[in-house]
C-alpha cells in the first residue's frame, strides 16, 4: 500500500507560496535567503530517494514540469523518471515524462493511488491539493522545513478544515540557519 506524504517549505507565519523563486511574486524565492545546510539539503535528497511517485496539483506541476526536465544528477534523474500524478480538471494532458492526469473525484482517485502496492507518493506545494488530502484524512505522514521568517503576505498551507485534525510529532530537528524540520502522522493512526 503506498503512502501520501507531503513535504512543504513554509514559514513561521504558514506561507508556502514559492519558494523556490518561480513567479513575479514580491517574495518569490524566499527559501534561498535562509541556509538550510548540508544536513537540510541530505534531507531532500534521501526524501527524493524515497518516492516512488509524485502526487501534485496543475499549478505546482506546471512549475516542476518546466523546470525538472533540465536538471541533470540524481536529483533530477528521480524526479524527471518517476511516476507523476497531476490532478487537474482543466489539464488535457502532462508533457513531462511519465505523466498521468488524474480527473474526477480527487478523494476516490488519491484513495485509489494509495491502494497500490508501493512506497511513498509525494505531494510538493500543492496547497489546494494538500487542503482537499488533509480534510478527507488522506494524508499519511506530513513534513515541514519551517524558515524562520515571517513573510506578511501569500499563499497558506492550512485553510479551514470542517474538525480538528491532531497530528502526532514522530521527528524533529534544526538545520542550517535555524530551518526547523517536523515530521508528523495524523495522531488516530497510532495507538
Amino acid at each position: 500500500m503506498g503512502r501520501i506524504v507531503v513535504t512543504e517549505f513554509v514559514s513561521l507565519d504558514g506561507v508556502m507560496q514559492d519558494p523556490g523563486g518561480d513567479s513575479g511574486w514580491k517574495h518569490a524565492g524566499w527559501t534561498f535567503e535562509i541556509e538550510q545546510g548540508e544536513e537540510g539539503a541530505d534531507f531532500k535528497l534521501e526524501e527524493a530517494r524515497n518516492s516512488e511517485a509524485l502526487l501534485l496539483g496543475r499549478v505546482t506541476y506546471q512549475g516542476f514540469a518546466k523546470a525538472w526536465p533540465s536538471v541533470e544528477g540524481e536529483f533530477g534523474d528521480k524526479f524527471n523518471n518517476m511516476p507523476k500524478y497531476v490532478v487537474s480538471s482543466t489539464l488535457e494532458k502532462g508533457d513531462w515524462k511519465n505523466t498521468t492526469v488524474l480527473r474526477g473525484d480527487v478523494v476516490k482517485e488519491v484513495s485509489k493511488l494509495r491502494q497500490k502496492p508501493g512506497g511513498d507518493i509525494v505531494v510538493h506545494g500543492s496547497a489546494q491539493l494538500v487542503q482537499t488530502l488533509l480534510e478527507h484524512n488522506l494524508i499519511d505522514e506530513l513534513r515541514l522545513m519551517v524558515f524562520p521568517v515571517i513573510l506578511g503576505s501569500g499563499k497558506r498551507l492550512f485553510g479551514d478544515t470542517t474538525d480538528k485534525k491532531t497530528m502526532r510529532l514522530i521527528d524533529s530537528k534544526t538545520v542550517g540557519k535555524g530551518v526547523t524540520i517536523l515530521v508528523f502522522e495524523p495522531a488516530a493512526r497510532k495507538a
